[in-house]
This record gives C-alpha cells, sequence and structure tokens, in this order.
C-alpha cells in the first residue's frame, strides 16, 4: 500500500502561479483534490474576470449607460454585497467602479496618464452610482465599469479550498499567487512556514509566518510598478485621487479567510497613513512595512524575520 505523502501540484490562472499543496494524502487523493482546484479557480476567472468577453462582469460593463438592467445571480449577488459593505466600511476607497483607472495606467510601457485623463476617469468612478433593485444591477453612466480584481483571487482561493475540503482534505493549502486559504496543519500538526516577499530585495523574504489554519493575503507595491524621475508608481491606484498609493511597501494579513485578509490588506494599502490603525483595530496578526522600511506587525506568535525560504 502507497504511504500518504506531500504533494505539489502548480498550474496558471487569473494571471499568476497557482498551487495546491497537500500533506498526508495518497497520490490518488491529491489528484483528486487537485481537479477540483484546479476547475473551481478557472470556473471563477472564466465568470468574473474583467478579461473574458462573456464572463458576467464583461456583461455587466458592456450595458453601462445603456439604461438596461443586467440580472444576476445568487453568487453574484453575494459578492456584490460584499464590495458594498466593504465599501462603507472603508469610506469609499475599496469600490468596484476604480478598476476603470487601469485603462489609463500602462506600467508595463511606464507611462503616466494626464490630469485631465486622469480626472475624466474619476468622473466614471463611484459605486454610490450603482443602481441595484433586488438581484437587477445597473450601470448608469457610459465608461463606467466594474472590476473584481480588488477580491477575485481570494474569493476563488477560498472556494477552491473549500472544494478540497469537502473531497476530504484537511492537511494543507492552496496558493493563488501569494493569496493562500488553509485546511489545516502538516501531517504531524506542526505549521506551514510561509515566507513573505521582500518588497525591495527580489529572492529575498522579509518575515515567516507559521499557519496550521485560515488564510493569509498580501497587497504591495512592488508587483507591478515602474520608477520615473525617482519616483516608484504602483498598480494600487486610489479611487479619490487616480494616483498610486506610497505610503505602504507591503501589507501582509492573517484572517479567517482569503477575502477577509484581502480585503483588509488592500484597504489598509489605500488608507494609507490611516492604515495601521485599521490594522490594528481588526485584532488580526499582521506584517507590514511602510515606505521608509518600517516594519509594523501586531498580535501574530512566531512571526520572524527571514532571509531565506518560502512557503515550507
Amino acid at each position: 500500500m502507497q504511504q500518504p505523502s506531500t504533494y505539489r501540484f502548480q498550474f496558471a490562472a487569473m494571471a499568476c502561479a497557482c498551487e495546491l499543496v497537500c500533506d498526508g494524502a495518497s497520490n490518488l487523493q491529491a489528484q483528486q483534490w487537485f481537479e477540483a482546484v484546479r476547475e473551481e479557480v478557472h470556473r471563477i476567472e472564466r465568470k468574473y474576470s474583467r478579461y473574458q468577453p462573456q464572463s458576467v462582469v464583461s456583461q455587466i460593463n458592456a450595458l453601462a449607460g445603456s439604461g438596461q438592467w443586467y440580472h444576476c445571480d445568487e453568487e453574484t449577488c453575494q459578492l456584490l454585497d460584499l464590495a458594498e459593505d466593504a465599501y462603507r466600511q472603508s469610506d469609499g476607497l475599496f469600490d468596484l467602479t476604480a478598476g476603470v483607472l487601469g485603462q489609463i495606467w500602462d506600467f508595463q510601457r511606464a507611462i503616466i496618464p494626464s490630469a485631465q485623463a486622469i480626472a475624466d476617469c474619476l468622473g466614471r468612478i463611484g459605486w454610490s452610482k450603482v443602481k441595484r433593485q433586488g438581484a437587477a444591477l445597473c450601470l448608469p453612466e457610459a465608461g463606467m465599469a466594474l472590476d473584481f480584481g480588488g477580491f477575485g483571487k481570494e474569493y476563488a482561493a477560498d472556494q477552491a479550498l473549500a472544494k478540497a475540503y469537502a473531497l476530504g482534505m484537511r492537511r494543507g493549502y492552496v496558493n493563488l499567487g501569494g493569496d493562500m486559504r488553509f485546511a489545516g496543519p502538516r501531517a504531524d500538526g506542526t505549521a506551514w512556514h510561509i515566507g513573505i516577499q521582500h518588497p525591495r530585495q527580489q529572492g529575498a523574504l522579509a518575515a515567516s509566518i507559521p499557519l496550521r489554519g485560515g488564510a493569509i493575503a498580501t497587497s504591495g507595491d512592488y508587483e507591478r510598478f515602474f520608477i520615473h524621475d525617482n519616483t516608484r508608481y504602483a498598480h494600487i491606484l486610489h479611487p479619490k485621487t487616480g494616483m498610486p498609493v506610497r505610503h505602504w511597501q507591503s501589507v501582509s494579513v492573517v484572517g479567517p479567510s482569503c477575502v477577509c485578509a484581502g480585503m483588509l490588506a488592500t484597504r489598509v494599502m489605500l488608507e494609507q497613513t490611516k492604515g495601521l490603525a485599521s490594522l490594528l483595530a481588526s485584532n488580526l496578526p499582521f506584517f507590514a512595512i511602510d515606505a521608509a522600511g518600517r516594519v509594523q506587525q501586531g498580535l501574530g506568535q512566531g512571526i520572524r524575520a527571514s532571509t531565506q525560504g518560502g512557503a515550507q
């Protein structure tokens, strides 16, 4: 009889490297869990990516300014409710309509949009403008658009792990580009030690965080950015100014779900100088580095500086 072992499966989705790691499993079990995880991640990407022409988001956006209403299914309504709550809790900073700013910022070609282009784009932003009646939704102005990128990967990590869990996985995690949801500890009961990428030293780690369950998500200014006149312009854009945020290099949050952790990490990035207060008020473990390189951390047992390793 084959002995249980640790398996790692990798695949690509949502423009990032994805991984399922499971411990204390047979090959047959691990393969079954992997197929369930991969299919769920791809399902959510097909359904909610703005880059998929037949996705729910693309269909909603195509109706912007037409006066027509889109009738959402139960899952989409739940996500819209979640986004609305996040919008209110963040004083309007977590805004699904702010994704239009990505249409004028080109981080690959290092192009800074003009002040007029930013002003025009800001005029199309505002979750408060979105009309909802029951399960129906309408974007009233031409050029408005929804973008689930602010929590899409985190939602997919939670849902994919739930699929594997329902099939019996109890030791391992789903990792979608650094957004991770855990089913449980290693087979011997010890924690997984998760490395946090250093935002200014490629290939180095800023910290190691032990986790036996829950989730961790990181938001930072180091994945998509360019430098112009000694100023870093990163892809996290403030919905009120249209400009990249600059107060934090990286924010990692440990939470009960990946959506919870990811939304808070993104909110803190957007809140800038006020973000630390939100981290402290959350009562969740966190590890953050500000623009000056100062480390802020709270509540996490065993969080330590690290310069080597990864998810172990």
